[in-house]
């Protein structure tokens, strides 16, 4: 692959302003050049746009040298946000319509939000769990009355959330269930995504997320997502803990199970004695139109994982929700965090909830989801496989070709004012803060289907 010369340095030295060639026989690479060298090449057609200014190029160029690359960032540098918009170093507006993968479903920089955490900020910000303080047991009460549960596991990051609630579910298997010590199993879907530590790793399908990070965590097993009968034949396994799987698969692409698959992981639950752990990170809080994804089929997980949005946007914050019979399994010093339920954390994951639950925006997600998919479904079948969503949890596939592919779609959303990125290579999601009003959504909606629709012509002109 050779690039074209513009006379730069940092990071479009190594990826693409000076004259360079790459060989190499890595697939996941070649996979990855279109957007390595997107900031700066340009293709038949003007997909890739223009270089960046000299401002945003200088902090591309500062993270490429000093920081990991385990991203790539679609190449915009933001600096202020508000509501469902952003800005860059050089004041231009975007709409956003990532969300920060739904940790911004009440928008950036909520007024009520960012008050909350100045006011606590200046009154007490953490403790650890060595003492008492005086918020969480109140945003205990608050959470579990909330949502139905009896009590809660405090923790920071939606990883940690699922991490402890595969550990609440193991031990449940040994103390209640009477599994062998060391025998228990977990299941998971396959496309699970749940992050990127070891555990998360080794329940994964996905080899861009496990490759050269083995041995794995032992005790996990795949089976097919949508699929209830062969999970019941796993079931009938009497060392099977839990099945941990996201209502909807967010990384996956949006993928939405048929309808009465999770009514039939509650029933198949029940039969064989088995927790089901709900992933609702990202698919939970409002981002589909209700407080969880599993109220869409009225069925209540045993377990249940919330994070992102949890935290407003402006702090990590995230939480299991259980039962007395599988939370008390855990005794003190088993399982902890330094910042979990700490005092700044509780208070903005309070009024973090009560922005959603009393500012109309589960409502609104419905509403403003379905005028978007009802725009997005009339994109031309040449450019667009497939649309799915529910709520504003909307995905798009684009077929990929030798004119075109969904990182240069983004790359031209981008030029038009609206942020989005592509999961699984193929696949955009377009998930607003779900605060987004009908006049905004409906000129995001016309930029969307222009943008997608002039990349129909540039095909067209390439037959």
């Amino acid at each position: 692959v050779s690039t074209q010369s513009t006379g730069s340095s940092g990071i479009n030295a190594e990826y693409g302003w000076e004259p360079h060639y790459y060989i190499t026989n890595n697939l996941s690479m070649l996979r990855k050049l279109p957007q390595i060298l997107a900031p700066t090449c340009a293709r038949a057609g003007g997909a890739f746009s223009a270089a960046p200014t000299p401002g945003q190029q200088a902090i591309f160029d500062k993270e490429f040298k000093f920081g990991a690359h385990n991203y790539g960032p679609l190449p915009v540098a933001l600096a202020r946000g508000e509501g469902v918009k952003v800005w860059d170093t050089d004041g231009k507006m975007y709409y956003d319509f990532l969300a920060a993968y739904s940790a911004v479903n009440q928008g950036h920089c909520h007024p009520r939000i960012v008050a909350t955490m100045k006011e606590q900020c200046e009154t007490l910000t953490l403790t650890s769990r060595a003492f008492y303080n005086n918020v969480l047991g109140e945003y205990e009460e608050y959470i579990t009355n909330l949502f139905g549960y009896d009590k809660v596991l405090p923790m920071n990051t939606g990883i940690e959330a699922c991490e402890t609630a595969v550990k609440l579910a193991r031990k449940w298997g040994y103390m209640v269930k009477g599994i062998p010590e060391n025998q228990a199993i977990v299941l998971f879907p396959e496309e699970n995504f749940w992050g990127r530590s070891i555990a998360a790793c080794s329940s994964s399908s996905d080899p861009s997320c496990y490759t050269g990070f083995g041995p794995f965590t032992p005790g996990f097993e795949l089976v097919p997502y949508n699929n209830l009968a062969v999970l019941e034949e796993r079931f009938a396994d009497p060392n099977v803990c839990a099945f941990m799987v996201e209502p909807i698969q967010g990384e996956a692409g949006v993928i939405i199970p048929d309808d009465g698959y999770l009514r039939g992981i509650r029933a198949l639950c029940d039969k064989h004695n088995v927790l089901w752990i709900a992933d609702e990170v990202q698919s939970g809080l409002g981002r589909t139109g209700k407080r969880s994804a599993c109220e869409w089929e009225g069925v209540k997980p045993d377990l249940i994982t919330l994070g992102k949005a949890l935290g407003g946007g402006v702090f990590p914050v995230s939480a299991v929700l259980t039962s007395d019979e599988v939370m008390l399994c855990i005794k003190p010093g088993e399982h902890g965090s330094t910042f979990g339920g700490n005092p700044l954390g509780c208070k903005i994951a309070m009024t973090a909830m009560d922005v959603l639950e009393n500012e109309g925006l589960y409502e609104n997600a419905q509403k403003m989801g379905d005028l978007l998919l009802d725009e997005l479904r009339k994109l031309p079948s040449d450019v667009v496989d497939v649309v799915r969503g529910r709520g504003l949890f909307c995905g798009v596939e684009i077929k990929e070709t030798e004119s075109f592919n969904a990182w240069e779609v983004c790359l031209k959303l981008r030029d038009a004012g609206l942020l989005a990125k592509p999961t699984h290579g193929h696949i955009i999601r377009f998930t607003p803060p779900i605060v987004i009003n009908e006049e905004e959504m409906k000129e995001c909606a016309e930029i969307i289907c222009s943008t997608i629709s002039s990349f129909q012509e540039r095909e067209s002109a390439s037959l």
